[in-house]
C-alpha cells in the first residue's frame, strides 16, 4: 500500500479508465423501452456520460413528455446492474498499464466516480483493477452524493488529502469543476466523451490526448504543484 502521506491521483471512472458509453447506453434503451419509449438507433446519447444519472434522465424524459424520472432510473438501474448492461464495457487501451505504473510509483490511487460506489467497485473488481486503488468514492446506491464537489470533498476530508499534492483526472467539466472547487488541479482527457472544447472552457490545468502519455502527465502536474507551493 501506498505511503499515506503520498500524492493522490484521483481518478474517474466513466470515459476516463472505461469505455462505458455502449454499455450504459444499453441499459438507457432498455430502460426507457420499459417506459414505452423506444429510442432511435442512431441517437447520440454520449453527454449522458458523467453528470449524475437523475439530471441526464430527466433532460432525456423532457424532451418525450414524461416526467417519471425515478422509475425510469429504477429500470435503467435493473438492466444495467442486475442485468449485466455495466459488464459490457471495455477498459480504455493502455489504461491498465497506466494504473500499474502509477501504483508502482507510489502514488495513492483513489476513484471519484459519479456512478454508485458498489457499482463502481464491481466494474473494477471484474477487471482485476481494484488492487491499484486505496479507497474508492462513488454515489450512494439511490444516486445521491454525486456531485463531484461534494464528492470530492468528502474523499478529501476523510482520506486527508492534501490538495495541494493531489490531481484529478477526468473527461468533463465535472470533474474539473469539482476539483477546482476543494482547491485541486485537474487533468482533462481526450479519449473520452467531454471533448477538448469542454475541458477547455472548464478550465482543465492540461489536457492528456493518449493514455501512454497519462502518468507524464501527473507526474507534470503534481511537480508543477509542488513548485507553486514553494514558491509560495
Amino acid at each position: 500500500m501506498p505511503h499515506p502521506d503520498a500524492p493522490a491521483v484521483l481518478l474517474d471512472l466513466d470515459g476516463t479508465l472505461i469505455a462505458s458509453y455502449d454499455g450504459i447506453v444499453a441499459g438507457l434503451r432498455r430502460g426507457m423501452s420499459d417506459l414505452g419509449h423506444a429510442l432511435p438507433p442512431d441517437e447520440r446519447l454520449e453527454w449522458m456520460i458523467g453528470p449524475p444519472l437523475h439530471d441526464s434522465v430527466l433532460k432525456l424524459l423532457r424532451d418525450r413528455g414524461d416526467d417519471r424520472v425515478d422509475l425510469a432510473v429504477e429500470r435503467y438501474r435493473y438492466h444495467y446492474e442486475i442485468g449485466g448492461a455495466m459488464f459490457e464495457s471495455p477498459a480504455f487501451p493502455g489504461i491498465e498499464t497506466a494504473l500499474e505504473q502509477l501504483a508502482a510509483s507510489g502514488y495513492r490511487l483513489i476513484l471519484a466516480t459519479s456512478k454508485p460506489r458498489h457499482m463502481a467497485v464491481q466494474i473494477l473488481e471484474r477487471k482485476n483493477f481494484s488492487r491499484f486503488f486505496s479507497a474508492f468514492y462513488g454515489a450512494n446506491p439511490d444516486d445521491s452524493g454525486a456531485e463531484k464537489p461534494d464528492l470530492i470533498a468528502r474523499l478529501i476530508r476523510e482520506q486527508r488529502v492534501d490538495p495541494a499534492r493531489a490531481v484529478m483526472i477526468g473527461d468533463r467539466r465535472y470533474d474539473i469543476n469539482g476539483a477546482h472547487a476543494n482547491g485541486v488541479r485537474a487533468l482533462g482527457v481526450l479519449w473520452g466523451y467531454g471533448g477538448r472544447a469542454e475541458l477547455e472552457q472548464a478550465g482543465a490545468d492540461a489536457l492528456v490526448e493518449r493514455t501512454d502519455e497519462l502518468v507524464a502527465a501527473i507526474a507534470q502536474s503534481l511537480h508543477a504543484t509542488a513548485d507553486s507551493s514553494a514558491a509560495d
